[in-house]
């Protein structure tokens, strides 16, 4: 059965997938999805260690990105969307 908010979660998916690949470091792909609190976990990591978490969230981003671009419509929706998976 086809998701009512397949359209939303489609949109949403490409966004956060180039947003965590490109600026994983700063969590951008966090907020967009309304993870405030883990957005703001990557964002200040990358931010109070002058630059040296930056690596470690670079790549957590970039994960999670690759993640979120190879996860079909319906599984990133009730995955992150509807059940609210912050992390991996």
């Amino acid at each position: 059965m086809t998701n009512p908010q397949n359209g939303n979660a489609n949109n949403k998916k490409i966004v956060c997938g180039i947003c965590g690949i490109i600026l994983g470091a700063l969590g951008i792909h966090k907020f967009i999805l309304g993870y405030t609190t883990e957005g703001l976990v990557m964002l200040l990591v990358s931010v109070l260690t002058c630059g040296l978490g930056s690596p470690v969230m670079g790549i957590i981003g970039l994960i999670e990105g690759i993640m979120y671009l190879t996860k079909s419509d319906d599984e990133f929706y009730n995955t992150y969307m509807a059940a609210k998976k912050g992390w991996f």
